[in-house]
């Protein structure tokens, strides 16, 4: 029987750009009317480096919240060479921190404050594992001899292997995972390693680049790989393995900054994300398993309670906007690779 309607424990977005200022509010209601909480990327301009800046940046997140909004601004660190313990430990025993981001030095946006040599960090690494504080990482690596699909197989090769060896008991999520290499590594390792998959890498392959020419609205950091890895990752997602959840990667730029000489990187899937997750656990014949997938199992990864409110979606083609206004005079584009959604999200007045 063909499902048109799914009612499922309110998701939460456990990777998130939400930016600041004019971008925050035009960003911030989209997160919030879906998800109950978010882990809140840490790469502003300049970055996130203390409890006390992540303290600062959630009080502007919860200001800009609409009324009524019960969502929770879950924040992170900037990890940096120059990163203290003692700071870091400090700001997760005062529920300030959730969890610390690193992010190899000139990866991605805003990251060239990021770790220049992972064995600078460890001391920080010692103490997150001693409180059992999880370390979200960006796993690609930034060298220019590196293939720029081959990185993140490089890092978990390089990097990642060493690391989980020096700190077994480290509690690790694998952002935004676009290879099958990635799925196998987190399938089959020992201990606490989580990974987050988003809609957009779930959905395109890298020839969405190239499409007619390029497409920079489809260019990301990972970059998209090939069409073996997006079938990989699908079948993680739908899997039912509970290291497998949710992770937008939601990560607005203003139109001009992505159409230019040099974009920047970014897809921005906030208006639609779950709705967009929704059809491809669809196609998949899998939309039993979304439930676990959105709402449990990174909250279980994080030790948290799921939520407790519930959200309906309903087989309902609708148009979501092509364009959002960005304070007075700037725009940014809104990821839908088909024009339509087949999955809309209930507001509580319908």
């Amino acid at each position: 029987m063909t499902t048109t309607r799914l009612t499922i424990i309110r998701p939460d977005d456990w990777h998130v750009h939400l930016r600041d200022e004019a971008m925050l509010q035009m960003a911030l209601p989209w997160t919030a009317r879906t998800f109950g909480r978010a882990i809140v990327m840490p790469n502003l301009d300049p970055p996130v480096t203390t409890a006390a800046q992540a303290a600062a940046y959630r009080d502007r997140i919860r200001r800009v919240l609409p009324d009524g909004s019960r969502f929770e601004p879950l924040m992170t660190c900037f990890l940096t060479d120059e990163t203290g313990p003692e700071d870091i430990a400090r700001g997760f025993a005062e529920r300030v921190l959730t969890a610390v981001k690193m992010y190899p030095a000139r990866s991605t946006t805003n990251s060239a404050a990021g770790v220049t040599d992972f064995r600078r960090v460890y001391r920080v690494l010692e103490r997150m594992q001693a409180v059992g504080m999880p370390l979200l990482i960006h796993g690609e690596v930034a060298d220019q001899e590196t293939d720029v699909f081959d990185r993140e197989k490089a890092f978990i090769d390089r990097v990642l292997v060493r690391l989980r060896a020096d700190f077994p008991a480290l509690r690790i999520v694998l952002e935004h995972i676009t290879t099958a290499e990635a799925v196998d590594y987190v399938q089959d390792a020992a201990g606490p390693i989580g990974a987050t998959i988003t809609a957009h890498h779930l959905m395109i392959n890298r020839n969405a680049m190239f499409a007619g020419g390029i497409r920079p609205h489809m260019y990301c950091l990972p970059v998209a790989k090939r069409e073996s890895h997006r079938l990989a990752l699908r079948k993680a997602a739908i899997s039912g393995d509970p290291r497998f959840f949710l992770g937008t990667d939601s990560a607005p730029h203003l139109i001009q900054d992505k159409e230019s000489a040099c974009g920047c990187a970014g897809i921005f899937t906030a208006p639609l994300a779950l709705e967009l997750y929704a059809q491809v656990f669809e196609e998949e014949r899998a939309l039993d398993r979304l439930a676990a997938f959105a709402s449990l199992n990174g909250a279980r990864f994080y030790g948290l309670p799921p939520n407790t409110e519930a959200v309906t979606l309903v087989q309902s083609p609708w148009q979501p906007p092509e364009l959002l206004p960005v304070g007075e005079a700037d725009q940014v584009r809104v990821f839908c690779p088909e024009g339509k959604a087949r999955w809309r999200l209930l507001e509580p007045a319908d």
